[in-house]
């Protein structure tokens, strides 16, 4: 228990990767933004599309960033060394599993926007994230309604320019020997296993998004506007229309092989494509066999 403790993070058990050459990737590249990739892919919406107004006929309140989330999350389940991170040049798997997204209070164009961290439980359904996503934001959203990153910023910003610069540094330090306090990584949406912005709800196409260096975030991911193609079919079929919409995502390379990362793309696009696999909870929980 000792050695654990001294080895560990309150938020990560530390990896010993079987490859040295994933083992040595860190001090390589020790920067988050040296070692980030980029992917894109377009999906299909036709039966994801299906699956969320069945569900709003039952009076569930479901948009598509639930399925996002709860399709990520079930990824995790299935290949849970997509909840790693790196920190201090060292690898770790995360404890939690929890995603961050900004909300506006309200749709108008001054409004304040906030950033929500969850932590869902892996056993999670889509509908046990559209309840939990929705009490959420409709909490962050009462004008009174302050999270954990709201509150931190607050009394950060009460600090003259040299102070807060000096903060942001100490966290940093604390951070990389593994010394953050808990409440400090609680309230962090920059220690989050996905980042994830919606910005089809401000009408726009996704971006590639950078991977934060503060904090321990590892994956980013961006969907936008969605769009109808018409695609030519056969004589008897006729014109067929597909409604898509585009995904990007960044992510660590160092945290697993491109193999075990293809999987993990090529999973989570499935989920999203196919919401209704994700209404029932996982069969096995997965586990990251490089704890040490």
């Amino acid at each position: 228990m000792f050695k654990r403790l001294l080895r560990d993070r309150n938020d990560g058990y530390l990896i010993k990767h079987s490859d040295p050459i994933l083992r040595a990737i860190p001090y390589i590249m020790p920067k988050r933004y040296d070692a980030q990739v980029f992917f894109s892919d377009t999906l299909s919406l036709n039966h994801s599309e299906k699956v969320i107004k069945d569900l709003r006929k039952e009076k569930h309140r479901v948009i598509f960033l639930h399925v996002v989330l709860a399709a990520m999350l079930r990824t995790i389940v299935d290949y849970p060394k997509a909840n790693r991170f790196v920190k201090g040049r060292r690898v770790y798997a995360r404890k939690k599993v929890s995603f961050s997204f900004a909300i506006k209070k309200s749709l108008d164009l001054d409004s304040p926007e906030t950033v929500l961290k969850l932590d869902f439980d892996r056993h999670a359904t889509l509908l046990d994230v559209v309840e939990q996503v929705n009490a959420a934001i409709e909490e962050n959203r009462k004008e009174d309604g302050k999270n954990k990153a709201d509150r931190a910023a607050s009394i950060l910003n009460l600090f003259p320019g040299f102070l807060f610069r000096a903060a942001v540094w100490l966290v940093n330090r604390l951070d990389n020997h593994r010394l953050l306090p808990k409440f400090l990584v609680n309230a962090s949406p920059f220690h989050t296993s996905v980042f994830v912005t919606d910005l089809g709800s401000i009408g726009i196409q996704p971006i590639y998004h950078h991977i934060y260096d503060f904090g321990t975030t590892s994956f980013f991911l961006a969907f936008g506007t969605k769009r109808r193609n018409v695609l030519g079919g056969s004589q008897t079929d006729g014109v067929k229309k597909i409604k898509q919409m585009d995904i990007k995502i960044a992510v660590d390379e160092r945290i697993c092989d491109g193999y075990y990362f293809a999987r993990v793309i090529r999973r989570l696009m499935n989920y999203i494509e196919n919401p209704d696999k994700l209404l029932i909870p996982p069969e096995t929980i997965g586990v990251d066999n490089e704890i040490r």
